[in-house]
């Protein structure tokens, strides 16, 4: 029977690099679960997620596209969520038990493949209790201005709506005080993958730790 893999939260603030890290760890070998991406799909998918989300923000925030395919307005939700804490908390409630739910499978198919590591990316780790069972979290860092250049040269948004967005995040402080590993992303993308790579090398040899001592 295969062994249980060694399970690593990865998260950090908009613009830090959590996903090119994510990138870089699957390319050495970690199954990867992205838990945003997740929460998109179900949003699109799952009609117990399609009939709260209508509940909550009015059936307006779907529309259907020329090719009859369902389309969400995030903007929209956006909008009312940034202003109201108590609806982004009725959304996060909705979404993130079904979340839940889809990272037990891919525990169960990363342990089937054989797999030491499964990487869950997710922004708001903490804030989400997805943190809850991990055996590390490591949080991606970057000075603030960086961050904010590389979200608006990504077409994230004008640079006041990504000041905006960081605001209402947990601050970076916050998030390096709760990691086990914090993995600065100073340089290029070159450089980040070398970190990356002494990243593996320390999750691997604690994964492997665990294994035997299960």
């Amino acid at each position: 029977m295969q062994a249980s893999p060694f399970l690593v939260g990865i998260t950090g603030g908009l613009g830090s690099g959590k996903s090119m890290v994510c990138h870089f760890l699957l390319e050495m070998g970690c199954a990867l679960f992205e838990s945003d991406r997740v929460a998109k799909d179900l949003q699109l998918h799952d009609p117990q997620v399609i009939e709260g989300i209508k509940e909550l923000f009015g059936a307006d925030v779907y529309s259907l596209n020329t090719a009859g395919s369902l389309v969400l307005d995030r903007k929209k939700i956006a909008s009312h969520v940034f202003s109201s804490s108590e609806k982004l908390d009725d959304l996060n409630k909705l979404i993130h038990p079904k979340v839940a739910g889809e990272f037990q499978k891919a525990v169960l198919n990363a342990r089937m493949e054989g797999k030491k590591i499964l990487v869950k990316e997710a922004a708001i780790l903490f804030e989400s209790g997805g943190n809850e069972g991990l055996d590390a979290v490591v949080v991606v860092a970057a000075d603030v201005e960086e961050r904010i250049a590389r979200a608006v040269q990504k077409g994230m948004g004008r640079r006041e709506e990504i000041v905006a967005r960081i605001a209402v995040q947990w601050p970076q402080e916050k998030l390096m005080a709760k990691a086990d590993y914090v993995l600065f992303n100073r340089g290029t993308p070159d450089e980040l993958k070398k970190e990356t790579e002494a990243l593996y090398s320390v999750l691997l040899a604690a994964a492997e730790s665990h294994c035997r001592h299960l």
